[in-house]
């Protein structure tokens, strides 16, 4: 099970976001000895360990003791139960074989899941952190200290963006194997909420709430991604140093528990089968020929997905492309047209397909204007003032569309219509709208990701990170 796997398990079982930073101050320790150290460590984990989603040690504190005192946070993080995750707060960064002993200290001699990293040096300063999926690192994007500006704010790149959002959409492609979060300080809301909308998906380590005095409803509200996860809120001093840690802990589950319910949409069972049997047949003839596939990828918006269609592959299975063009056909028969336009290239052999079986006429824009004989924008026999409807694969934005749609206008094709196989659920509906055009699709990815749930097709594990993803990156929700 990857780190993050098991993060989220643990928060399913609980349902806490809590993680308690093991922080032993001198002042704070019953006794100034290594037993002492031992003792305050060991005894809050026990008092908390039932209702937190992790524990967060810091190296530093143990350090101060010399040898003696990183044998015992070998021991504390020995002593919390396996199945609540352990972040080494390191901030370790270096390069080559440094980075590479910082990460065997971590996850082979004290045993940690996770720990934090600063990625000043550049990629090849993390990769030996996250190169195991099991293992999970938090980089260093805004912390939660007052002098985190000195830095952290300098502008960079063409926009003139700040150095932690150029972290963020660093960390989103280097999150390979799903185990790459982020440490975004609950005192920074604005920060928060502009790292949230770069990486919809990615998890946030966010200390600062309680005794830096950060507003617990503002941090959630800037940084939970849209299905109400996504973040942990890091507490170190207020529940140590608390009469009753455990009653500290479930205050904080609570509230926390208050502000998710106020901004996540209810959770829904799949909906009653609807498909036609065609459609069926189709949605699962997708998964069989490798059209959508389930991993980490990265899409051409720059964000990591983990689900992947591809049906360009259709071109390789006649019997798939000839019924995914026949599930097109009652909805193109309910709306006027004198043209399939197809979108280049994908949906060309589908467009093909359904021209075939309705005796259509089809034209397409190109890609590239000709440089010879008619120079021509748009291929096929048509006339200015003909309607076409676009016909395409897949919708993601819609900005692929818009783009084919000003090349039929420019030989004066009339276009109010769209129609695709896929919806994916991440904006395409909207934005076509709003330029005054109607999207239709014959499947939602929702609705394939319900069909294949209820059938078992695909691993319950898969089916719950899509379905989180098109919550986290679905302007409707």
């Amino acid at each position: 099970m990857g780190f993050f796997a098991q993060l989220e398990k643990r928060i399913r079982d609980i349902g806490s976001l809590v993680c308690v930073g093991i922080d032993p101050r001198p002042d704070d320790l019953p006794e100034s000895s290594i037993d002492g150290l031992r003792r305050y460590c060991f005894e809050l984990i026990d008092a908390v360990g039932r209702s937190v989603a992790a524990f967060k040690p810091n190296s530093a504190f143990f350090e101060a003791f010399g040898p003696d005192g990183m044998a015992v946070l070998r021991d504390v993080v020995g002593h919390v139960a396996d199945e609540i995750p352990v972040i080494l707060d390191a901030k370790r960064g270096d390069i080559a074989s440094t980075a590479d002993a910082y990460a065997h200290a971590a996850f082979g001699e004290f045993g940690a899941d996770a720990i934090t990293v600063n990625p000043y040096l550049g990629r090849d300063s993390i990769e030996p952190f996250c190169g195991n999926p099991d293992h999970g690192i938090f980089l260093l994007c805004k912390t939660s200290n007052p002098g985190a500006a000195d830095f952290q704010d300098l502008p960079t790149g063409p926009e003139n963006a700040p150095l932690f959002e150029h972290v963020a959409r660093q960390a989103q492609s280097w999150n390979k194997q799903d185990n790459v979060g982020l440490v975004v300080g609950a005192t920074q809301v604005e920060a928060l909420r502009r790292v949230r909308d770069i990486a919809p998906t990615l998890w946030f380590l966010s200390p600062g709430v309680g005794a830096q005095g950060a507003n617990l409803d503002e941090a959630l509200s800037a940084g939970l991604r849209r299905d109400g996860s996504g973040m942990l809120i890091n507490v170190s001093r207020s529940v140590a140093r608390a009469a009753d840690p455990a009653a500290e802990v479930a205050r904080l589950n609570d509230e926390i528990h208050r502000v998710r319910a106020a901004i996540t949409p209810t959770h829904r069972e799949p909906a009653a089968e609807t498909f036609t049997p065609l459609q069926r047949r189709v949605a699962d003839a997708l998964l069989d020929i490798d059209c959508v596939r389930f991993g980490t990828f990265t899409l051409k918006s720059g964000l990591e997905s983990p689900i992947y269609v591809d049906l360009r592959r259709l071109i390789g299975h006649p019997r798939v492309l000839h019924d995914a063009a026949a599930t097109y056909r009652p909805m193109l028969e309910q709306l006027p047209f004198d043209h399939l336009a197809a979108l280049p290239y994908a949906a060309m052999p589908i467009a093909t397909a359904i021209g075939l079986q309705m005796h259509a006429s089809l034209v397409y824009p190109r890609k590239e204007s000709k440089s010879y004989g008619t120079a021509a924008n748009v291929e096929g026999v048509y006339a200015a003032g003909d309607r076409a409807v676009v016909i395409d694969d897949v919708a993601t934005t819609g900005s692929s569309k818009v783009e084919g749609i000003e090349k039929l206008a420019t030989v004066g094709l009339n276009v109010r219509d769209i129609v695709v196989l896929i919806d994916r659920q991440s904006g395409a509906r909207e934005s076509l709208a709003n330029a005054g055009y109607t999207m239709h699709a014959v499947f939602t990815l929702t609705d394939l990701l319900d069909h294949w749930d209820r059938t078992g097709r695909v691993a319950s594990d898969h089916i719950a990170a899509a379905r989180k993803f098109i919550d986290a990156t679905s302007p409707t929700t």
